[in-house]
Order: C-alpha cells, then structure tokens, then sequence
C-alpha cells in the first residue's frame, strides 16, 4: 500500500516537474498584460494550485493524499524558486520580464510597445490614469516586469503645482488622437472643427506624410504633435 502511495507521489512529482517549464513558457510568451501586477512565475503557481483543488472538487475519485502532496510540492517549489531568484539576479531575470521604455522624450517607441505586445490605446490610457494627457509632458516612461507603467516627466512638469504655490491654474489645453498607425481619426477633425484639407496642408508643411506616421494628436487650439517612430535607443532600465 505505502508503495503504491510513493509510486503515485513520485508520479505526481514527475508530472509537476515537467509542466512547470513548459507553463513557464506560455506564461511569458502571453506578456505582461496577462499577468497584471503578479509576478510570471508566481502566476503560474496561483494558477496550478486553483486547478490541483478544482480537480480535488470537480473529480471525486482524485485521492485526497495526491491533492495534498501536490500543494505541498507547488508551494516548495514556489519558495525554492523565489530564493534563487533573490540569490542570484540572472536566474531571476531568466523567469521574469524586463523593464520595457515605451516613451522616450515624448515619442512613442514602436519597437518596443510590439515587444511587449502593448497598442497605442493601452498606454494613452495608462497615461491618462496618471492624469497625463500630452505625450509632451513625458521624458520618459517604463512599463514594469508587473504591467505598471512608471512616469518620469520632464522638469517644467514635475515642478510645483500652482495650487501648491497659491496661485490660479490656468487651464491648458487637452490632447487629441489624430492619427494612429496611418490611420486618421475623422471624429477627432470634425470635433477641432477642421477637415482633410487643412490636415493635409500641415503635413505637408512638417515634411511628413500620413501613411509614415505611427502616432499624432492635436489639441483645441490646432497644433499637431508627431511622436517620431524612428528613435530605437532608449536609457538603460533594468531590474
């Protein structure tokens, strides 16, 4: 009996050991907006005990004693793994994203956001939860191994607010999606009060052309910001 209960536990302990590399990999090939602020790994651990105990609940003929030889070698693994991740920085790197720049000097990386698999509309709004509406006020902005973007902005902005200095706020002008990957937004035009027409002319006049542009926004008062696609060499961010 005891012998048939070791087999069976080697047997699960077999079947822990090689699934975890392999849920490892689709873990970090989903990319870090499937994993919200948990860490990859501790993702999968979550994610394995829910469905040890599903099939403890789903499958009455699962045996008990398996279910808790499970969790036990899960939760050992999880501590194992987390303390080699403290003790030594590249295996922890190995399991886990690195810190992605987005926004450089006001401009949208291309490469990168495909890298971490991020859209345009993801990282307006990321901005706009940090009540950040021109891609101006940003020096630059890093997306975390956790999904979180961090914001750095630049100086005139990270100044002192004018409430803090006892003075009136000036109301400053929002900023528009214009075009998006080639793509003109027809309603963003039609609410500033302007057509292709003059759209085209102020393109032309920055030696730009629509279908070349990755990002534009406008704001009220008609000016027109192009985030330049081609910068591929942010500052080093790492763990």
């Amino acid at each position: 009996m005891w012998i048939d209960y070791a087999k069976d536990s080697l047997l699960i302990a077999g079947r822990i050991a090689t699934i975890y590399p392999l849920m490892l990999i689709i873990g970090l090939v989903m990319g870090k907006r499937s994993l919200g602020e948990l860490p990859v790994f501790d993702f999968l651990v979550i994610l394995s005990l829910g469905s040890v105990i599903g099939a403890d609940i789903a499958e009455p003929s699962v045996n008990h004693i398996h279910i808790a030889i499970a969790i036990i070698l899960i939760g050992l693994l999880q501590r194992i793994v987390s303390s080699l991740s403290i003790k030594w920085r590249k295996f922890g790197k190995l399991i886990s994203f690195e810190p992605t720049v987005v926004i450089h000097q006001g401009n949208l990386l291309v490469h990168n956001l495909k890298k971490a698999r991020y859209s345009i509309d993801n990282i307006l709004q990321m901005l706009r939860e940090k009540d950040i509406f021109h891609l101006t006020d940003v020096e630059f902005a890093v997306l975390e191994a956790n999904g979180k973007l961090t914001v750095y902005k630049k100086s005139p902005k990270s100044a002192p607010t004018l409430e803090e200095l006892g003075l009136i706020r000036m109301q400053s002008d929002l900023s528009y999606p214009l075009i998006v990957e080639g793509t003109v937004y027809k309603n963003t035009l039609s609410y500033i009060k302007k057509d292709t027409t003059w759209l085209n002319s102020q393109l032309q006049a920055k030696g730009v052309r629509q279908d070349d542009i990755f990002y534009a926004s406008v704001d009220d008062k008609g000016n027109i910001y192009i985030s330049d696609a081609t910068l591929v060499n942010p500052p080093p961010i790492r763990h």
